[in-house]
């Protein structure tokens, strides 16, 4: 969870996540959305990798990356479910029915 909300305090890495709210991208297709070299914009998406916020698919030679949507929401209720009891509610609720069961690759 700490590197996950590492990952997310910076706000290109969050322009990232939003980006690919639309879709899965390249690096490049990233790259176009922002004023930045490109080694920083790997660096930014090799941290919300690591942190298990985004997938990587390998195809041909592009790699597309999409968002871990699982992975984002179950970090987030793994920090808002001991004060917010709406949270624990969802994340039982999450366990029971198997959902966001899945690791990052």
């Amino acid at each position: 969870m700490e590197k996950a909300f590492k990952a997310l305090a910076s706000n290109p890495r969050r322009r990232i996540l939003n980006h690919l709210s639309g879709g899965p991208m390249t690096v490049g297709e990233i790259a176009s959305h922002f004023d930045m070299a490109m080694p920083s914009i790997s660096k930014h998406i090799a941290i919300l990798h690591e942190a298990g916020l985004l997938h990587r698919q390998k195809r041909g030679q592009e790699v597309i990356y999409s968002i871990a949507a699982d992975n984002l929401a179950n970090s987030m209720y793994a920090f808002l479910t001991p004060f917010c009891p709406e949270a624990r509610a969802i994340a039982a609720e999450r366990a029971l029915t198997g959902e966001g069961s899945d690791t990052p690759s």
